[in-house]
């Protein structure tokens, strides 16, 4: 609960900057007709929207588990994500159809001033504070969503890069320099789209969070086990799920088999904190 407030703070904080940023872009690039600032705005836009997204799966998150989902609801974190992703492409199909129409003479050409370059340069330093606020508490708190989120913002910084070329080479009498930045603008948005969209499957998916034979060699250091197999985990880094099994001599009573079973979770636990949950099963040794 502790760690879901965190986020939803780090949340709140860059919704209000996403907002700003993107109204100064979209406001400057309708005035003065760069369809690159505009398209960069609705990038920033869906960063902002993002954050709702975050904020709406974080809430859910932090419910406690119950009996329709035992396991917790945290993986609707990482399924907000995916929402990030849709917004993502959403976002790149929009810039294709506008660049789509001025490469085809539909619009006038952009203005260059150097009021929209102060916009540009006053939107990526914002962008970049955001990026690296959301990558630093994404990582303390173990946030899929945050770590998403600032994936994103940095492909909003390579975008208004690209955007603030594109106005000088305008300025320099390339016309057409502001559609083509606007192209490779989108194929930024979808490259991490894509990117956010196989991280999140991982999760989703029950991809293996922990390396076997890590876990083998910590339930190999607790005495009484003979042997370990057959680990598994899956979910998210800061709440792994998993389960092994562990061979003990046969002539065992089961509260000494037990005993050691208790010991494996412990050893687990101090040496993985993100261990949520371990379901250890014992085997007697001679019927392997």
């Amino acid at each position: 609960m502790v760690r879901l407030s965190q986020v939803r703070r780090v949340l709140l904080l860059t919704l209000g900057l996403n907002i700003m940023v993107s109204g100064l872009k979209l406001g400057a690039g309708y005035f003065f007709g760069s369809l690159a600032m505009v398209a960069d705005g609705f990038h920033s836009f869906f960063d902002a929207s993002s954050n709702v997204l975050g904020l709406i799966g974080i809430q859910v998150a932090s419910r406690p588990p119950d009996s329709s989902h035992p396991y917790g609801h945290k993986k609707f974190e990482t399924f907000a994500t995916v929402g990030v992703a849709v917004l993502l492409f959403m976002t790149c199909i929009e810039v294709l159809k506008r660049v789509y129409g001025q490469l085809t003479g539909v619009g006038s050409p952009a203005e260059v001033s150097a009021a929209g370059f102060a916009v540009m340069f006053i939107t990526v330093g914002v962008n970049i504070f955001v990026s690296r606020y959301e990558t630093k508490k994404g990582r303390e708190y173990a946030s899929d969503f945050l770590l998403a989120d600032a994936g994103h913002t940095k492909s909003d910084i390579m975008a208004s890069a690209s955007v603030i070329a594109g106005l000088a080479a305008v300025k320099m009498g390339y016309p057409a320099a502001d559609p083509v930045v606007a192209l490779v603008i989108a194929l930024l948005i979808a490259r991490v789209g894509i990117r956010i969209i196989k991280t999140s499957s991982d999760v989703l998916c029950d991809a293996a969070v922990i390396c076997p034979g890590v876990v083998e060699i910590i339930c190999m250091s607790v005495p009484g086990v003979i042997r370990c197999h057959h680990v598994r985990s899956r979910g998210r880094e800061d709440e792994v799920l998993m389960d092994l099994h562990i061979h003990v001599a046969p002539n065992l009573t089961t509260n000494e088999a037990h005993a050691i079973a208790h010991k494996v979770e412990n050893a687990i636990r101090a040496k993985m904190p993100g261990v949520a949950d371990i379901v250890v099963h014992i085997e007697p040794e001679e019927q392997v």
